[in-house]
C-alpha cells in the first residue's frame, strides 16, 4: 500500500487548525473548528480505506481496474457528514439562542464558577459542609417538584 504524503499533510493542517478553532470562545469559531476536525477525519476515513478500484456493485468495473473499493468506508464518511450537518444545526440553533438571550456571541466565565474558584480552603469547607446539610434535610415525602399534581404514590 503506498502512502502519499500530501493528503497526511493536509489531514494535519485541517486538524490542527479545527483544535486552535475550538479553543476560542467565540461560538462560531468553535462551530467552524468543529467542522474542520470532522472533515480531517472524513479525510483521514478515506485515505485509510484502501486503494481505488471498481465500484462495489457486482459486474461493473472502471478503468480497467483490477481491485474493488471497499465500500465501509464510503459508508462510514456519508454517515459522518450527517452527523457532522446535524451537530452543526445543533451548535447554530444554542449560538443563535446565546446571542438572542445575551447580545454577544462570546461565551464568558460563569460568575458562580469564578466566585468558587476564588473561595479559600476553609471557605469551600463551609460550603461543602452547607450542601450536605442540605442533602441530609431532604425526606422521602413528595415535595411540590417531586410528583405530578395530584398524585399520592403507591403508600
Amino acid at each position: 500500500m503506498t502512502t502519499y504524503l500530501f493528503p497526511l499533510i493536509i489531514i494535519g493542517a485541517l486538524t490542527a487548525t479545527g483544535v486552535y478553532l475550538l479553543l476560542e470562545r467565540s461560538l462560531v469559531r468553535m462551530l467552524l473548528g468543529l467542522l474542520l476536525i470532522s472533515n480531517a477525519i472524513n479525510l483521514l476515513i478515506l485515505s485509510v480505506g484502501g486503494a481505488r478500484g471498481n465500484p462495489p456493485v457486482r459486474g461493473r468495473t472502471s478503468a480497467g481496474q483490477t481491485t474493488t473499493a471497499d465500500p465501509l468506508a464510503q459508508g462510514l464518511i456519508l454517515t459522518a457528514i450527517v452527523i457532522t450537518m446535524g451537530i452543526a444545526a445543533f451548535v447554530l440553533a444554542l449560538t443563535y439562542r446565546s446571542y438572542r438571550l445575551n447580545t454577544v456571541e462570546e461565551v464568558g466565565n460563569d460568575p458562580e464558577d469564578t466566585r468558587v474558584s476564588q473561595l479559600t480552603g476553609k471557605e469551600s469547607d463551609d460550603v461543602e459542609e452547607q450542601l450536605q446539610a442540605d442533602h441530609r434535610r431532604d425526606t422521602d415525602l413528595p415535595d411540590e417538584l417531586d410528583a405530578l399534581p395530584g398524585f399520592e404514590g403507591s403508600r
